[in-house]
């Protein structure tokens, strides 16, 4: 099969797309046919060496495609099924993927919609999970408009949470239609936050990693009330959770999106599609940091 690879660190330049052994699932596990794969920030954090040190890596945690392998034990899906799911092995950028977490892709989604839901979703709800995010609160998400910060948005609003959101100005607008109240990140943030929540707000989320812990925790009133996903250096110093997946995943929620899904309260835009080929410039794109939504690759 063809599999996006890399067998040394650094730019786009080193993503290959290569021959490799066709897998097979084990026990509980599916295989697809492979028709679209998110493409997501800790690709390129592996590809920068950032992440595992080994070499040569493959590449993609998640992708939508067609059943066409069952695994010992599996009885829930058939051959010929549309999935979409979670790929443990790292392994989703290619013609054929292991699925070991997997749900029927919602009737009104095609491939690429189903493919850029996983992660951000699986994400979204562990840390709101982590978090207690229930409704009756306020829950402030630092770096609302991106993959991430979107599902989480809508799940807490979901959840019956008042959400408060940051954006550039320009995303203000999409984060109203997701059921959040929009400030400007920056300087001042404080601020803006306490105009619409005078007593400041419950909890808070940090999706961007852009150093406002200490704000967040002024906002909450105590770091026990903050988490962050992206600034692992700031929540060691300032004793804030940081929340990775290795602690467990929340992996129920991909049988459970599709009902919000279908009733038209959940949406992750797909921002632009590359055929598995121009892998390298998908990463580029991500890279730049300008886009709202999901970066998708085509595959099949």
């Amino acid at each position: 099969m063809k599999a996006a690879r890399f067998d040394r660190f650094g730019g786009p330049e080193v993503l290959q797309i290569v021959d490799l052994p066709d897998p097979h699932p084990g026990p509980g596990e599916i295989r697809i046919a492979v028709r679209a794969a998110g493409v997501n920030p800790s690709d390129w954090k592996k590809r920068q060496g950032l992440m595992d040190p080994e070499l040569p890596q493959t590449l993609g945690h998640e992708a939508a495609g067609i059943v066409d392998e069952l695994g010992e034990g599996v009885k829930d899906v058939a051959v010929g099924d549309r999935v979409f799911g979670l790929s443990a092995e790292g392994a989703a950028q290619a013609e054929l993927a292991v699925l070991s977490f997997y749900a029927p892709i919602p009737p009104s989604l095609d491939f690429p919609g189903a493919a850029a839901l996983p992660a951000a979703i699986e994400t979204a709800t562990r840390v709101l999970d982590q978090l207690g995010v229930a409704g009756g609160g306020t829950l402030l998400i630092n770096g609302a408009s991106g993959s991430v910060g979107s599902a989480a948005v809508q799940l807490a609003v979901a959840r019956g949470a008042r959400v408060i959101g940051t954006g550039g100005p320009a995303n203000h607008e999409y984060l109203r239609s997701l059921g959040a109240e929009p400030v400007a990140y920056g300087e001042g943030l404080a601020e803006r936050v306490r105009a619409l929540a005078p007593g400041g707000v419950d909890l808070a989320l940090d999706v961007a990693g852009s150093g406002v812990l200490p704000e967040l925790i002024g906002l909450t009133g105590g770091a026990e009330h903050v988490l962050t996903v992206a600034d692992f250096a700031g929540a060691r110093e300032h004793g804030v959770r940081f929340s990775r997946g290795d602690a467990g995943r929340a992996v129920h929620v991909l049988g459970e999106i599709g009902a919000l899904i279908e009733a038209g309260r959940f949406s992750l835009p797909v921002a632009r599609t590359f055929p598995l080929a121009e892998i390298a410039e998908a990463h580029r794109a991500g890279e730049e940091g300008r886009v709202r939504g999901k970066l998708v690759l085509l595959v099949g």
